[in-house]
């Protein structure tokens, strides 16, 4: 593992700044749509898979082997589907760090548009 990567309250987590030298990785914002394109915006390559059913959904359908970092507003809901994912079977899933508060507030890019995820 990476020293990018480190445990905090039990959940295998990232700081937003590492999150953009990660090609390998797929960002899943748990977010609902509002927020995904409200005033904190999104990451550019972020896909949306909101919390609850569809979040249950998509873990249950992903292959295990995929590497995943989960993202909300402050790192909450995206903690508790970083567990989830890792429940299910996942390896590499990590939270980021105090969410798209944190990645605001270090001046990184963010999108507010909303395009259709394959």
């Amino acid at each position: 593992m990476s020293t990018k990567f480190y445990i905090k309250d039990g959940i295998p987590t990232i700081n937003p700044e590492d999150v953009n030298e990660l090609s390998n990785f797929e960002i899943i914002d748990v977010r609902r749509l509002e927020e995904f394109t409200a005033e904190l915006g999104h990451i550019e390559s972020a896909k949306l898979v909101t919390l609850g059913p569809d979040l249950k959904n998509f873990i249950n359908k992903t292959e295990k082997t995929k590497q995943l970092i989960f993202v909300c507003r402050s790192g909450g809901r995206s903690g508790q589907a970083t567990q989830d994912a890792l429940s299910a079977g996942f390896s590499e899933v990590y939270n980021m760090d105090g969410g798209m508060l944190k990645w605001n507030a270090l001046k990184l890019p963010v999108w507010r548009e909303f395009k259709i995820q394959e």
